[in-house]
């Protein structure tokens, strides 16, 4: 039986936001103080969790994309790139110039990853549906 992978580039952009979301993460559980405008009640082990969530949509896209749902796969894939936009949220708290620059850096570098992965993925479920309807005609 064979089990398709995700294309290449996506496969790249992938493993880019997993770096970027993770390197994102570790900065604010292990500086969650220092972060400007979190909540007092957020803990370094929630914000782990919260990552661990985050993760699981992405390889259940991955997951999903390997059995005929290839375009439900990719639609998780995107949503797992769609929540390294939710990094802007940072600075709804406090605005850029507050965070140190290495916090900036995980922040933009989430984000932008993210959002590249999210359109990748998106334009390829698009190709994807055109090929079938055109096949179907």
């Amino acid at each position: 039986m064979h089990h398709p992978s995700l294309p290449k580039h996506i496969q790249l952009l992938l493993v880019i936001f997993f770096a970027a979301n993770l390197t994102h993460f570790v900065h604010n559980a292990e500086y969650i103080a220092y972060y400007p405008g979190m909540p007092s009640w957020l803990t370094r082990e929630q914000v782990y969790l919260a990552w661990v969530a985050g993760a699981s949509v992405g390889l259940s896209g991955l997951l999903v994309y390997r059995t005929r749902l290839k375009v439900l796969g990719l639609a998780l894939v995107a949503a797992y790139g769609a929540l390294g936009v939710d990094g802007l949220a940072h600075y709804t708290l406090a605005l850029c110039s507050d965070h140190t620059f290495a916090t900036n850096l995980t922040i933009w570098f989430e984000v932008l990853a993210g959002l590249s992965l999210l359109l990748a993925s998106a334009a390829l479920i698009g190709r994807t549906l055109s090929m079938r309807v055109t096949a179907s005609i």
